[in-house]
């Protein structure tokens, strides 16, 4: 995983690594942007979606079982995740402040049960800290309708401008 800020042509606005891994901590969701192949046509394909960060070089998110991610992720592996953090627009600056983060990744599925239920109780302590335990009943009961796809960082840049 590789922390790679050389892309950004505003290097006055980049967010510090201990900023990125702040917002893969606490950010509320990402977009995961995928190409959807259609009709021998590719499409571009975003979506919100929530997630939980292992601590080390992977992101997960849930999903149900088939569907879109999964037939866009089962034609190309290869995705990008933005997460945006806190946002102010300045409407008499003409500007926004913002803190967001871009991670290049390979999307992993077809994870192992014991991998899975590790991510939704990821998911579950960062999204319902308050409520684990009946949320371990919730995701044992919903698990065989759950899906997760694993979304290995492969390299990350993060930016922000600062004006608060």
């Amino acid at each position: 995983m590789e922390y790679n800020n050389n892309v950004i042509r505003r290097q006055d606005r980049l967010l510090s690594n201990e900023g990125v891994l702040s917002l893969l901590r606490t950010g509320e969701y990402g977009v995961l942007s995928m190409i959807d192949n259609r009709e021998d046509k590719e499409m571009a394909y975003g979506v919100p979606v929530n997630f939980a960060w292992d601590g080390k070089e992977s992101v997960y998110i849930h999903c149900a079982p088939e569907g879109r991610k999964l037939r866009c992720l089962g034609k190309n592996a290869s995705v990008s995740f933005c997460v945006v953090g806190k946002t102010k627009v300045i409407p008499d600056k003409f500007t926004t402040a913002y803190q967001s983060i871009i991670l290049e990744c390979q999307a992993e599925t077809g994870l192992a049960e014991d991998e899975r239920r590790k991510a939704l109780h990821l998911i579950l302590e960062k999204y319902s800290p308050d409520h684990v335990e009946t949320g371990k009943k919730y995701v044992e009961r919903s698990f065989g309708r759950t899906n997760v796809i694993k979304l290995n960082i492969i390299r990350w840049s993060g930016k922000s401008k600062r004006m608060m």
